[in-house]
């Protein structure tokens, strides 16, 4: 498996919106990286997609009816929130657990730091199903952070599941054994807090290790990862995406992602 270095990404490379990427970057420091496996917890959404899928292609333009959102977790540390709010990013996404072992330390300065600005924010949930059942990861998400309230600016909570960073691709589970997984994880998350959990993946994650299953697309809004000038291919059954990482500069700068709508759409979802 390729192994991600971290460092200070050339924000020149990306034709992303140059003040957004140069808000984020100044506020960020991430920790040095060996190249061995990574250690348990320190994976952050889209990890195991650059490592495996890698960069193709440049961003397109942001249309008017899309809105700018950023999603972080523990590289980021203290998160100046005014500054991204000041340059256009008006929801955010950060990373609460991950399997039933780790908890972002920085969790609750950045998720109520982002809902003080006035940011929609939510959470999400680095899924490990070699680790433990669905289930118990989606409890421990929800008791640490990952719940649901109906206050216009709360979303839904995240499953991210994609490229293991800690070994097996698909976590040693067939592809039927990974989708009893997701839906273990959705069951108990939707019996918990009322609501559809998202679902964070690649296209080529998904085709892979679950067969390119299409049964999740009519309850869970799809949160997709490709880092090029379009989504491309969408994974069986959802016929279009509500959120888009369009671009993932490792720890060091984190990333950015467009949601698929004007941000009365973004509160639309909140609202539920």
């Amino acid at each position: 498996m390729p192994v991600h270095r971290s460092g200070t990404a050339r924000v020149g490379r990306l034709t992303v919106t140059g003040a957004l990427l140069a808000a984020f970057s100044v506020l960020c420091t991430a920790p040095s990286s060996a190249d061995t496996t990574p250690a348990r917890g320190s994976a952050y959404m889209g990890m195991g997609v650059l490592a495996h899928d890698g960069r193709s292609g440049t961003p397109a333009t942001r249309r008017a009816t899309q809105t700018e959102g950023v999603d972080v977790s523990s590289y980021q540390g203290n998160v100046a929130w005014s500054t991204l709010w000041n340059s256009g990013v008006k929801w955010a996404d950060m990373k609460a657990t991950e399997g039933t072992y780790y908890t972002n330390s920085y969790f609750r300065q950045q998720y109520n730091g982002s809902y003080n600005v006035g940011m929609v924010r939510g959470a999400y949930h680095f899924a490990t199903p070699d680790t433990s059942s669905g289930a118990a990861q989606a409890n421990y998400f929800v008791d640490h952070g990952g719940g649901w309230s109906r206050d216009g600016k709360t979303l839904p909570g995240v499953l991210d599941i994609e490229w293991n960073p800690y070994g097996a691709s698909c976590y040693g589970k067939s592809a039927s054994a990974m989708v009893s997984w997701i839906a273990d994880f959705l069951k108990t998350y939707k019996a918990r807090t009322g609501r559809d959990a998202v679902i964070y993946t690649a296209t080529s994650w998904w085709t892979q290790c679950t067969g390119n299953y299409g049964g999740f697309a009519t309850k869970n809004p799809l949160w997709i990862a490709r880092y090029a000038s379009t989504v491309g291919t969408l994974p069986a059954g959802w016929g279009y995406y509500t959120l888009w990482q369009y671009t993932s500069s490792g720890p060091t700068v984190g990333d950015h992602d467009r949601f698929n709508g004007a941000l009365d759409r973004v509160k639309a979802l909140a609202n539920g």
